[in-house]
């Protein structure tokens, strides 16, 4: 069962998440974050980024979609996402894979490593606290730039993590 803690993170990735604030998530749901997304970039959607964002968010909703929605009725609920957050320590590969894809989308000029903007750009989109706070817990090696490993770990923690002082549990902001 997940923790208080647990449950405080999940709540506010899952209200940016429900855009109508009708408790579940949909699909229109997620067509709204990507919208949301390309505007605070700037990128129209028929653009080749814009494409790309938009097949990579609509392909995490397939995603969540099966593994969470235990009653097939087309949305998520908050339940069921934590309670497939009970099972991620048991499943690391499908917490990267989707950390893989979420680092595609949020490094947009594609150099292998996210910029501070960049990140930006995510944390607006998504809803969350002012990313220079949460960048600079996130950049661990104090490079400026998160790293596909830095931010694979810090995606992990977040999904799959119990512990309020890991980095990672900033991921989407304070929680």
């Amino acid at each position: 069962m997940a923790s208080d803690f647990q449950r405080r993170k999940i709540s506010g990735v899952f209200g940016a998440m429900d855009a109508d604030a009708d408790s579940y998530l949909t699909e229109t749901d997620f067509r709204a974050l990507t919208a949301r997304w390309l505007d605070v970039r700037g990128t129209d959607a028929s653009t080749p980024e814009g494409e790309k964002l938009a097949a990579i968010m609509m392909g995490w909703w397939a995603t969540l979609l099966d593994a969470s929605d235990r009653d097939r009725d087309g949305k998520v609920t908050l339940d069921e996402v934590l309670a497939v957050v009970d099972e991620l320590p048991k499943m690391p590969g499908a917490v990267t894979g989707t950390a893989a894809a979420m680092f595609e989308a949020v490094d947009e000029n594609g150099d292998g490593a996210i910029s501070a903007a960049e990140y930006r750009r995510m944390i607006e989109a998504w809803g969350g606290t002012p990313a220079d706070e949460v960048f600079a817990l996130l950049d661990t090696d104090g490079d400026g730039r998160l790293s596909r490993d830095e931010f694979t770990g810090h995606w992990y923690e977040f999904w799959a993590g119990d512990d309020p002082a890991a980095a990672g549990s900033w991921v989407f902001g304070r929680v």
